[in-house]
């Protein structure tokens, strides 16, 4: 009478004669010890200088279209939420296993060797290990870069409006002129009481606009601050 085949003792029955000189517990221990150090491997490349590396060869056929983006679109993110584009050698966070996984998959797909990988993460995650939203990817050339993995916490719904006044210096001085002007509102009649003009106005709106552009000065160059759309994508923490 025949009998269903059962795949898995067949395998298993393969596997074993093949290996029946081998120990099966150490032939297991050498598979995960070359996948460690696999892993490893990349984990040292994400935190190496890669300056040089700028495209990979990806498989048209497996490219997923929702992972590929400009330099311009990331770059307007950044600028938007006051983000850094840098090379993950610059990147104090951890990678998540699953990160590592997604670049072994993904050079296993297109047949490559990823290399070349930026991230974009807050400042902060330059200089400190945080997890705030890291997006990491590997270039693809002609300016296009390909998502390979995001993690961490979503930023703050309100962090595109936090960041905004420090966009560029438009909005800097837009922010300035809008609050000395909203103090003169409320303080000239305090000041000038009954004298109270447009004149006297206007000469109290420039005081406290000339005293808030003092202190944005004392305040950005001591710091060394800079405005969002010039720090995007550079690697220094002051103003260079």
């Amino acid at each position: 009478m025949l009998h269903p085949v059962n795949l898995q003792e067949k395998l298993l029955k393969l596997r074993n004669k093949q290996l029946k000189n081998f120990d099966i517990d150490f032939w297991i221990k050498e598979i995960f010890s070359d996948l460690d150090e696999a892993r490893s491997i990349t984990k040292s490349k994400l935190k190496e200088a890669n300056d040089a590396a700028n495209t990979n060869q990806f498989n048209i056929d497996f490219v997923d279209s929702n992972a590929v983006f400009h330099i311009d679109q990331i770059k307007k993110i950044c600028v938007d939420y006051r983000l850094r584009f840098l090379d993950t050698s610059f990147f104090k966070g951890d990678y998540p296993e699953e990160a590592i996984s997604k670049i072994h998959e993904l050079q296993r797909v297109h047949h490559t060797n990823l290399e070349g990988f930026k991230i974009i993460a807050p400042s902060v995650l330059f200089r400190l290990k945080k997890a705030d939203d890291p997006m990491l990817f590997a270039p693809m050339g002609n300016d296009y870069y390909y998502l390979i993995h995001k993690w961490g916490d979503d930023l703050h719904p309100l962090r595109k409006l936090k960041f905004w006044f420090v966009k560029d210096l438009d909005n800097f001085i837009f922010t300035l002129l809008a609050l000395c002007f909203i103090f003169s509102l409320a303080t000239h009649t305090f000041f000038f009481r009954e004298h109270s003009s447009i004149s006297y106005f206007i000469v109290l709106f420039l005081f406290y606009f000339k005293g808030a552009v003092g202190l944005s000065l004392l305040w950005g160059v001591s710091l060394g601050k800079n405005f969002n759309k010039y720090i995007w994508n550079s690697k220094y923490d002051k103003i260079s």
